[in-house]
């Protein structure tokens, strides 16, 4: 199948002389379904739309958003596969210089605040023509937000953006539906009861049955109307009880209405039975780092149940598990194997979570009512299926598939659930993990744990135990490497201290750590502006400064000569300099000797890279236990 038109010749090449909806995207074109335009781009296709795409075009003006004409339904706008301001600075607010999803690994490719300079750009090219923003940044900007590049609270995006509609979540239902009306004839102003999408209202149009949330207003003058707004929403992502939820700004209120309703097994099948060609655009001439690290992963589910406190994985794909059928996973396995550039090696087969693959709820009338954040935390929910015999199954019918050499689970696992899953286990470490088996406790100090809705050190060391144990039985010398954050809400200099003491009688240290990022839509991110948990209105301590925050960082770097200076001036601070020669002179000469040679126990040289805190793709590495 051609790849979706990206130029007026290509439309010609189709016999188009006009297109139904035309896609603008902050990322390079990659057909491939990682990518949530190329998806919903096919989807919309096999429904009979003519559509095409606008990939990474030059904001600084119109000309290049009249491309492909004129639309005669609707534009559809995303700054792509990340928010736009996560892509282009550092938690630090440093300014990155590279961008994964753009030919050459090239930064500048799309603006800050990509969703609202694309929308203001199309309205100045066709005033007349709707614009319908969605995709990330859209989706976990939807309500007043707390915006942590310029330390204050911003209105919904679909306010700044002037857009006509705003669609949240994963967006094949609402999309479609959204398309399929306009064709017959209603206007888009006229659709006011399409689940997953937020759309602006006169004051006198407010819906009868609603729930009314502190306005944007209240947000920005009272934290604890911020943390209460938070609160409310939250409350409100399952989509089989979920109320319309109203905020006032201004004189015009944000209407967003329930979330869609999740894909059945063969509608998901569906999706991804999608003739994807699996590449960027032949166009491009540069290598996309994006595309090289997942051309070989196949998505086996979406959702994640988990709860952590800093991901927004739940407000965008939502929390129930929709997995697709195993013959489906196993076509598209053996269609990969086709492709003239794989190798044999599948780089991952998960979702969000990947032992969650196959779960669900066993009892449909709590399912009705859960207004439950995480089903595993504080303890697993009664009524989970915790089975892990699909997921098993799946992984040995794929490595057995023809040309298949090596699968590897590069997605998150959550260690804390696997413990239900002596199977899935045992298959993970003997078959799917490269030596290295990246985990992510982020902490292990229960108090922190605790806020970030993450088990503590006691589930870890569980695992640890269970993980060396099985590569003792298998003869393995396979290493944990743990994924860490510093700076979380909640998070002391103290904390941060007992979490170093803790992984060094471990036997573990780390090279990176990733300090936290206040991300919009996430729970992590209202205590860090509120410095409030919004569940129980208590205060919650926050590391502010970049000072504190370096020391904190620094703490977990112990061993490394570059932190020593760092490392001395935390423990000065907290009056524990008794322990510099523990963390400090003794362990860089030894880490420095053991380095040498690049040779080491299995468990003292052990590296740490960053970790996404913001629920996209991203990055895929080895398998990451969450």
């Amino acid at each position: 199948m051609p790849f979706i038109p990206t130029t007026r010749e290509e439309m010609m090449q189709r016999g188009w002389d006009e297109l139904d909806v035309i896609f603008v995207n902050g990322d390079a074109y990659i057909d491939h379904p990682a990518f949530g335009v190329a998806l919903l781009a096919r989807w919309l296709e096999k429904h009979g739309f003519r559509v095409g795409i606008i990939a990474q075009p030059d904001w600084r003006s119109r000309e290049a958003f009249m491309a492909l004409g004129k639309p005669r339904l609707f534009f559809a706008a995303s700054a792509g596969a990340m928010d736009s301001m996560v892509a282009h600075y550092t938690p630090a607010r440093k300014l990155r210089h590279d961008d994964a999803y753009t030919p050459g690994n090239r930064h500048g490719a799309r603006p800050n605040r990509a969703t609202l300079i694309y929308t203001s750009r199309l309205k100045e090219a066709y005033r007349d023509v709707p614009v319908v923003i969605g995709g990330i940044e859209a989706s976990l900007r939807r309500f007043a937000h707390y915006d942590f590049w310029e330390d204050r609270v911003r209105r919904s995006l679909i306010f700044d953006a002037k857009a006509d509609l705003l669609v949240y979540g994963m967006a094949e239902r609402p999309l479609l539906e959204l398309a399929q009306r306009m064709r017959l004839g209603e206007r888009l102003a006229e659709i006011r009861d399409l689940r997953g999408t937020c759309r602006i209202a006169k004051s006198v149009d407010q819906p009868g049955e609603c729930l009314d949330i502190p306005s944007f207003e209240e947000a920005v003058s009272d934290k604890m109307k911020f943390a209460e707004a938070f609160r409310l929403t939250s409350l409100e992502q399952n989509p089989f009880c979920a109320r319309t939820i109203v905020q006032r700004h201004g004189d015009r209120l944000l209407v967003c209405a329930p979330p869609a309703l999740p894909l059945a097994e063969v509608e998901i099948d569906a999706v991804y039975a999608l003739p994807f060609e699996k590449a960027p655009h032949p166009s491009y001439r540069e290598a996309i780092p994006a595309w090289e690290q997942i051309k070989t992963s196949i998505t086996s589910h979406r959702g994640c149940f988990g709860g952590c406190a800093f991901c927004a994985i739940a407000m965008h794909q939502g929390k129930s598990i929709q997995s697709r059928s195993e013959s489906s996973v196993l076509r598209e396995v053996k269609a990969l194997t086709h492709k003239p550039w794989f190798r044999g090696s599948i780089s991952d087969i998960g979702g969000p979570t990947a032992n969650m693959y196959g779960l669900s709820c066993t009892n449909p009338e709590a399912l009705k009512g859960c207004r439950r954040e995480s089903c595993l935390f504080p303890r697993i929910c009664k009524n989970l299926r915790t089975d892990d015999k699909r997921a098993v199954q799946l992984l040995r019918k794929a490595r057995d598939t023809d040309g298949v050499k090596h699968v590897a689970v590069s997605s998150g696992v959550r260690y804390d659930l696997m413990e239900h899953q002596p199977a899935y286990f045992r298959e993970l470490v003997e078959h799917h993990v490269s030596g290295l088996l990246k985990v992510a406790p982020e902490h292990l100090v229960e108090k922190v744990t605790t806020l970030m809705g993450k088990p503590g050190r006691k589930s870890f060391e569980t695992f640890l135990r269970r993980f060396n144990e099985e590569n003792a039985r298998l003869g393995k010398r396979q290493q944990v490497v743990p994924y860490l954050i510093s700076g979380h809400p909640g998070c002391t200099l103290t904390d941060m201290l007992e979490l170093a003491l803790a992984l060094k009688k471990l036997g573990m240290r780390v090279e990176q750590v990733q300090d936290f990022t206040p991300t919009p839509g996430t729970l992590s991110t209202c205590m860090f502006y509120s410095g409030i948990h919004p569940e129980n209105k208590k205060a919650v301590y926050v590391a502010r400064s970049d000072r504190e925050k370096g020391l904190q960082k620094a703490l977990l770097l112990w061993h490394l000569p570059d932190e020593r200076k760092k490392v001395l001036e935390a423990l000065r601070e907290l009056g524990r300099e008794d322990l510099a020669e523990q963390l400090v002179a003794g362990s860089v000469g030894v880490s420095r000797q053991k380095g040498r040679s690049g040779a080491s126990r299995p468990d003292e040289k052990l590296v740490c890279s960053d970790t996404p805190q913001n629920g996209g793709k991203g990055k895929r590495r080895e398998p990451r236990l969450r």
